[in-house]
């Protein structure tokens, strides 16, 4: 790998730097540091090609909500922030588990009409995949129109048998 050589002669001048201003005060001396202490977890990177060398994805996520706070200062009440909130938990949980937000809430908001209470815990986004498996996608499609709702899962395997 052609980054090894580049992280080890790194890591030999910050051993060599922080040796001379270990026993200063200042901003030097703190970075030096932590790359000093920090070395295992920073070069692990060599060991697992999966992990990236930068946090920029989660900068990115983290200003998500710097951004949002300024907007969410205004929700207008404390029952409006609550269902604010509620909402992106909703959005986040789609996205942790691969769903794009936007067609995901288009299916659930399509389908909650239709759809028996006592099962919603299939419309989650962890179940979504297998549940819109289970849907006919033209009626889904529609933009109004009673959906077919399929039996439950268990009762689908039972019956197959």
């Amino acid at each position: 790998m052609h980054l090894r050589p580049h992280i080890e002669a790194f890591f030999a001048w910050a051993d060599q730097q922080y040796a001379l201003v270990r026993e200063q005060r200042g901003l030097l001396r703190t970075a030096l540091g932590y790359a000093v202490r920090q070395r295992p977890a920073l070069v692990r990177v060599l060991e697992n090609g999966g992990l990236l060398l930068d946090n920029n994805r989660s900068e990115r996520e983290l200003r998500r909500v710097a951004v949002g706070r300024k907007a969410w200062l205004f929700s207008g009440s404390d029952d409006h922030a609550d269902a604010a909130s509620h909402l992106f938990s909703v959005i986040a949980s789609a996205r942790l588990h691969g769903l794009d937000p936007e067609t995901y809430l288009r299916d659930i908001f399509r389908l909650l009409a239709h759809w028996p209470r006592d099962r919603y815990l299939e419309l989650a986004p962890l179940h979504w995949a297998s549940t819109r498996a289970r849907l006919d996608p033209d009626q889904l499609a529609r933009e109004v129109g009673d959906v077919s709702i399929p039996r439950r899962l268990a009762e689908q395997q039972s019956g197959a048998r």
